[in-house]
């Protein structure tokens, strides 16, 4: 019996691109339309760990340095006003930024499986938790996410540094196909356009958002050193249009919520080393998707990609900074 992809192929091939790709009248049945996503996604990584291996290869050739984190330190990220906002103020935007970081917050300290909310377990792979509520909105899934993860040998801020910084993300978000800065609002407050690569037969879609990095100061759990938090928001602030004028537009609410866990019974003052670290992250995410696909094939999607993701960006951190000094 020929395999589902063939399937998929061999009715794209029939049937014609038009009538079989995204849509309410699309003739593509929704395993189908999973599977066709599946394929997509998995050869973007395939491309994505070859040009990574090529860059390493590179660097190596050319006995590259990483730049350390007191080099990074010396620059914005390094003065008093990093991480409060204080430099933000003024914006438009601010009030609205303040708002939903501490909403945003507060969400990603709540527990789960409380009070008969709805939270249902969909991935329990050692360290890594996720959970998910099913909502739909005219006819859209908008399952909200939680996710928690602890891994060793990173700080909050480390994990903040290479979620908030746009330099790095091509290094580990698999589907960025490009990153602007609309406006850079301040050092720790960046107004963006992402689009990203089109995965037949989804349509492709971009998200406008601004994007904080935050240092917070109360409410820290107990062992807990410190908390950072990135919080990303869609926004229609500057109404920029797609660069090709035919995405879809992403909505998202997104919160990474790291803290800072050293070894019980350490003073402050004495030396630390990378195995003294541990960092607790918290991932809440509502997207809405826009457009139209199927509701299970975008469940499936998700069931598969979220556990990936978390596992991919928080090793490409560890990765990163195994070999630098240590960044609070």
């Amino acid at each position: 019996m020929p395999s589902v992809r063939f399937l998929s192929k061999r009715y794209r091939l029939q049937h014609g691109k038009q009538l079989a790709t995204e849509g309410p009248h699309s003739t593509l049945p929704e395993d189908e339309f999973f599977d066709a996503v599946e394929t997509g996604l998995e050869k973007i990584e395939e491309d994505m760990q070859l040009r990574f291996k090529l860059k390493l290869q590179s660097q190596i050739s050319q006995s590259l340095v990483n730049v350390p984190h007191e080099a990074v330190a010396e620059g914005e990220e390094a003065r008093e006003e990093f991480g409060t906002g204080a430099e933000a103020k003024t914006h438009a935007l601010w009030p609205e930024i303040d708002r939903v970081c501490k909403e945003q917050l507060h969400y990603a300290r709540e527990g789960v499986g409380q009070d008969g909310n709805g939270w249902q377990i969909f991935a329990d792979e050692g360290e890594i938790k996720m959970y998910k509520r099913e909502e739909e909105v005219n006819g859209m899934v908008m399952d909200p996410l939680k996710a928690y993860h602890t891994v060793q040998g990173v700080t909050a801020r480390e994990m903040c540094h290479y979620f908030f910084m746009p330099e790095f993300r091509n290094d580990w978000e698999t589907t960025l196909e490009d990153c602007t800065i609309l406006e850079k609002i301040s050092a720790d407050t960046l107004l963006f356009l992402q689009t990203h690569k089109r995965i037949w037969p989804a349509s492709q879609r971009d998200a406008q958002f601004w994007s904080h990095m935050r240092k917070i100061n109360d409410g820290l759990e107990p062992g807990a050193t410190d908390t950072w938090i990135v919080c990303n928001n869609s926004t229609e602030y500057a109404k920029q249009q797609s660069k090709n004028g035919k995405c879809v537009r992403i909505f998202l609410t997104v919160i990474l919520a790291c803290q800072t866990h050293l070894p019980e019974g350490y003073v402050k003052g004495q030396p630390l080393n990378r195995d003294d670290l541990t960092c607790k992250i918290t991932y809440c995410s509502v997207v809405n998707p826009g457009g139209w696909a199927p509701a299970s094939a975008l469940r499936a999607v998700y069931k598969r990609e979220y556990p990936k993701f978390l596992k991919r960006f928080t090793g490409y951190v560890i990765d990163q900074c195994k070999d630098k000094p240590i960044m609070f």
